[in-house]
């Protein structure tokens, strides 16, 4: 029998107390989210309706099909900056009229929806998914241009968006601009460089510059309809492609245009009618203990989120702290590599190298759930070749030409993140439970590393060395690491995909491998040189 058995007591005091950390980190995330959801905040958002005009939630909504699931990406984008949490932009991957699409929406209750860093970093990640997984993007812009106190950093970089439409477009996939209000300046070019335009009767207002812009540039006396209003670029430009009456009939129009695509899936799910897992998602809350201070069995997860929790396991009795195996997530075939005592050896490092090998063989995407503390250290290890053997699977994973999805759900540390398809590495997707940690390495780690370094230079230099002193920065850097290698730090700098609620991951992973099946998945046999 190849499905898994749990030996996980829900009711045990290390699952409690496992639950309630998970239960603490969720509601910290949900706070966040929900100043993301709030945009601009309620006064922004009455003016807005006021103005007779929906919210960009309000906007997807209306796009989606009936019940369609929307999976929001990067929602915590800016946390921690000086910028609304969220980068005054919505997006994800959602189902209109039957295809599943990348939509991003600017949010116009926060600044009029400008674009500041994190909007453009968010949006430019969103172009990448697009691209890798061929996903049909939908813009719905209402922005009045770059932040403009943050030009500097908003300016240059700001010019791939246009350059990646440009790109989308000469892939084959499709860019669809849903004009709702102000795009102007540079955001002129946004709807100049889609496929298909739909502007809004006394809505829409697309030019590089406005009245007072080109009074003082050119001393001409124009208004807003002259310059770039709808029935302007529907009758005289030809800018516009559709001419919709109110936002309701622009998306209408827009979930017409979708459906006439003609756009299919490279690949359907391998099995129809999955089976669910036998174990409750609940019991994901259960299994990460508090602090990470022990180890788990990653095979809990794993039975909690494959089909039927039916895993075939490879190398079972080798190379021990990590797990290797094959299955269907939501009937889509995955292979995946998961941590199960944090570090690697040697051992791991080949296993998951041959492993990743074999998956480009069968064109199987790949899945990796973390929890690694990086590649052991130590006289002995280095002589037996952890460095080559690192380097090995770093390299195997760098070459796979398959899709992978990484999951951090623990620790994820130095060149361990690495080898398990970090951000570096270009997953088609990143997410993170609550429970995930990120660093160069442990925060107790790097800070007794600073300590040993300070009092050894102080030792070369005969100088007197301060014990207390640096004990003192010892502890302010355990703290700061702390605090950077939290997962609410790192999705607010783009580095994952979301922070999502364990019960979740099923169905998140499920659309995820929905989406990279949109592309043709194919592995590859050309690696780098192995040091064997």
């Amino acid at each position: 029998m190849t499905v898994l058995r749990s030996a996980l007591d829900p009711a045990g005091a290390g699952a409690r107390a496992a639950r309630d950390a998970m239960l603490a980190a969720l509601g910290e995330v949900a706070a966040e989210t929900a100043t993301a959801v709030a945009g601009g905040g309620a006064t922004a958002v009455a003016r807005h309706h006021d103005r007779g005009k929906l919210t960009a939630r309000e906007r997807i909504e209306l796009l989606l099909d009936e019940d369609a699931p929307f999976l929001e990406l990067a929602a915590l984008a800016g946390y921690g900056s000086d910028f609304a949490v969220g980068g005054s932009v919505v997006a994800g991957i959602g189902v209109v009229s039957g295809v599943e699409c990348l939509l991003i929406a600017n949010d116009p209750t926060v600044k009029g929806g400008a674009s500041n860093p994190w909007s453009l970093r968010k949006t430019l990640r969103m172009h990448d998914i697009a691209l890798q997984n061929r996903l049909p993007v939908v813009s719905l812009v209402e922005s009045g241009g770059a932040d403009l106190p943050t030009q500097r950093e908003v300016f240059i970089p700001g010019g791939a968006v246009f350059r990646n439409l440009t790109r989308l477009s000469a892939a084959g996939v499709p860019t669809i601009a849903l004009v709702f209000g102000a795009a102007t300046a540079g955001g002129a070019y946004l709807p100049g460089m889609s496929d298909h335009v739909v502007l809004i009767e006394q809505r829409s207002r697309v030019y590089l510059a406005g009245p007072p812009l080109v009074k003082a540039a050119t001393g001409e006396d124009a208004d807003d309809e002259s310059l770039g209003g709808a029935e302007m670029h529907a009758r005289v430009s030809g800018l516009a492609d559709h001419y919709a009456r109110d936002e309701a009939d622009a998306i209408r129009i827009g979930r017409r245009i979708v459906a006439r695509l003609n756009w299919r899936k490279a690949a359907a799910p391998a099995t129809a009618r999955p089976r669910p897992p036998r174990y409750p998602a609940e019991e994901l809350l259960d299994i990460v203990p508090p602090g990470l201070k022990a180890p788990f069995d990653p095979r809990e997860i794993i039975a909690r989120i494959v089909d039927d929790s039916d895993f075939d396991e490879v190398k079972p009795l080798y190379g021990t702290s990590l797990v290797t195996g094959w299955a269907q997530l939501h009937g889509y075939p995955v292979g995946i590599l998961a941590n199960a005592r944090g570090v690697l050896f040697s051992a791991e490092a080949q296993k998951a190298a041959q492993f990743i090998q074999l998956a480009n063989r069968s064109d199987t995407p790949l899945l990796f759930l973390h929890n690694t503390t990086g590649y052991m250290v130590g006289a002995a290890y280095e002589q037996g070749g952890i460095i080559k053997h690192g380097a090995m699977m770093i390299n195997a994973v760098a070459n796979s030409t398959v899709p992978h999805l990484s999951l951090l759900v623990g620790n994820s540390y130095g060149a361990g993140h690495y080898g398990m398809c970090g951000r570096a590495y270009d997953p088609r997707f990143l997410f993170a439970w609550p429970s995930a940690r990120s660093a160069v390495m442990g925060a107790k780690q790097l800070a007794d590393v600073t300590y040993a370094v300070s009092r050894a230079s102080a030792l070369a230099q005969g100088r007197a060395f301060d014990d207390e002193g640096a004990r003192v920065v010892r502890d302010a850097v355990e703290r700061q690491i702390s605090a950077e290698a939290m997962p609410l730090v790192l999705s607010g700098l783009v580095y994952d995909d979301g922070i999502i609620d364990p019960r979740d991951t099923r169905d998140v992973l499920g659309i995820a491998l929905s989406a990279v099946h949109t592309a043709p998945v194919r592995g590859t046999g050309a690696y780098g040189v192995f040091r064997m």
